[in-house]
């Protein structure tokens, strides 16, 4: 399975200690050169030198794509890329660039779907723990949503 993910759930991961639950559930990752520069660039977040992790994989990016104008570069290059790639599913959190990524025909899953399968894999003991943790570090999600994808896992 060929899976890309962009900045944000490299951020979120790493900011509740669970960095590893990417490779868990998704196997090994694809990202792209921007995607490591903006998690290189500092900022409260610590993330693991990316070009070290043995299942992360980086990828070349194609030339700059024009129907992404309107994303920053991580977002932007790793649609392109999964693209490219005809990528099984793209790890992304942003709306706009989970819209394009769909309306282009990617499958899309985000920080919050990966929890879920995470919980339903057995890897974590609970779900809205580590939302509460992910929200406690800054990340902002729609409750809504949180409440429905924690009902669908008993909680």
């Amino acid at each position: 399975m060929t899976v890309y993910s962009n900045t944000t759930p490299l951020l979120a991961f790493s900011a509740i200690g669970r960095f590893s639950l990417l490779h868990q559930v998704h196997g090994e990752v694809r990202i792209v050169p921007s995607v490591v520069e903006e998690c290189m660039a500092g900022g409260i977040v610590e993330v693991p030198d990316l070009r070290n992790v043995e299942w992360i994989q980086i990828q070349p990016t194609p030339r700059e794509d024009s129907r992404f104008f309107m994303l920053d570069a991580g977002e932007r290059d790793t649609l392109s890329t999964a693209l490219r790639d005809r990528a099984d599913l793209v790890v992304i959190d942003e709306r706009l660039g989970r819209n394009l990524a769909e309306f282009h025909g990617l499958r899309v899953v985000g920080t919050l779907g990966t929890l879920k399968k995470a919980k339903q894999m057995g890897l974590v003991p609970g779900f809205l723990p580590l939302v509460r943790q992910l929200q406690q570090a800054g990340f902002w999600y729609d409750e809504a949503l949180v409440q429905r994808l924690a009902a669908d896992v008993g909680e």
